[in-house]
């Protein structure tokens, strides 16, 4: 019965170092540098209600402890939750599953020292690629390069409310419109 159980268990070992050997190959490019690793964020989480999202290549682009943190507001208390990624794709699955979804980058500001890099990356949120910003906000993300790839380490962000109007230097867009 033991033997039987060592094997089982050698076996899905084996079958995960499989598969995550091929999430790497499968989602090298999407990690290379930072612009790589910002676009596929963008990417996995925007499209139309009816599409499945690639949810595998969103949590590849995390360290293995990886946070997202949303700010709140409510009246004057401003407060924050920490999601694991399975935790987004939970929530986001559940809320999302009737209304397209699309996140644009309008503006990013990079700063980078050694292996640890802090990006500044404005956004707006649509509900078709062409359609009238419903929100926007400001994602701080806090990055990690390895000799092997770069990891999100953070997501950390504020959605523009009252009190908390976007700085004007966040708000051009990359097209230079305003």
């Amino acid at each position: 019965m033991k033997i039987f159980n060592v094997t089982i268990l050698l076996s899905a070992l084996v079958l995960f170092g499989q598969l995550k050997v091929q999430a790497q190959d499968k989602y090298a490019d999407d990690v290379k540098d930072i612009q790589s690793i910002l676009t596929a964020l963008y990417e996995v989480i925007s499209g139309p209600a009816d599409q499945a999202r690639d949810w595998e290549r969103f949590k590849y682009l995390f360290a293995e402890d990886g946070k997202l943190i949303p700010t709140t507001k409510n009246g004057e208390a401003v407060g924050y939750v920490y999601w694991s990624p399975q935790d987004y794709v939970n929530l986001f699955t559940s809320r999302r599953g009737t209304t397209d979804f699309y996140e644009f980058e309008i503006n990013r500001v990079v700063e980078q020292y050694g292996a640890i890099a802090h990006v500044w990356s404005t956004y707006e949120l649509r509900e078709s690629p062409n359609g009238e910003p419903m929100n926007r906000g400001v994602n701080s993300i806090q990055l990690l390069k390895t000799p092997q790839r770069w990891f999100i380490m953070n997501v950390f962000w504020s959605s523009e409310n009252e009190g908390y109007a976007l700085p004007e230097d966040y708000v051009i867009r990359r097209d230079g419109r305003r």
